[in-house]
């Protein structure tokens, strides 16, 4: 009987602090550990805004031919930035979803994935020789420059949302379904707003 009621006790207690809402969660653990307070990293997989306004860093990368992109030339058009690696099997597999939504917002936003591979075209050359894309161009950032800019903690891949004046919108860490219903809807009023 004891036990029950101390169940019981301990329910109503966990189901109270299940009431505060995320921003009362976030004041809170600002309060008590000062403006400086960080968030942690978001789940994988989860449309997250905490770094929204973020610049996007000017930096240079190559294609395996050595043409080369300037993030500065991006200006003037709503980028989805994805860092990825062959090595990394949630980058794999969502690669096809980042071509189908290249497809889906054509004249919309720029889909942009840049390889983080050490062994940049030697990897990566291969990669897109085996599939048959669409919408993706083989960009590489073999010193991870971009990723040491954009992805302080290094979850793998990483899908950034930037307006076209190069502020971030929105972000994903992890796996994502890009064609879905519920992405495209989420870029598209990020892009609104």
């Amino acid at each position: 009987m004891i036990r029950s009621l101390l169940v019981l006790a301990a329910s109503a207690f966990v189901l109270v602090g299940c009431d505060s809402r995320p921003e009362d969660l976030s004041q809170r653990a600002e309060d008590a550990v000062g403006p400086s307070y960080t968030p942690p990293p978001p789940l994988p997989g989860q449309i997250v805004r905490f770094k929204a306004g973020t610049q996007l860093p000017e930096l240079t990368f190559s294609d395996p031919s050595g043409a080369q992109l300037n993030t500065a030339d991006l200006k003037g058009t709503p980028v989805v930035l994805n860092l990825w690696a062959t090595w990394c099997a949630p980058c794999v597999i969502e690669m096809p979803t980042l071509d189908a939504l290249g497809t889906e917002l054509d004249g919309e936003v720029k889909v942009l994935t840049v390889s983080q591979d050490v062994r940049g075209a030697e990897v990566v050359a291969p990669f897109f020789a085996q599939r048959e894309f669409a919408n993706l161009e083989q960009w590489l950032d073999p010193d991870a420059q971009l990723n040491q800019a954009l992805n302080p903690e290094g979850l793998m891949p990483v899908t950034i949302l930037f307006d076209a004046d190069g502020k971030e919108l929105l972000r994903v860490a992890g796996g994502y379904e890009w064609d879905s219903e519920e992405a495209i809807a989420a870029i598209r009023e990020a892009l609104a707003e």
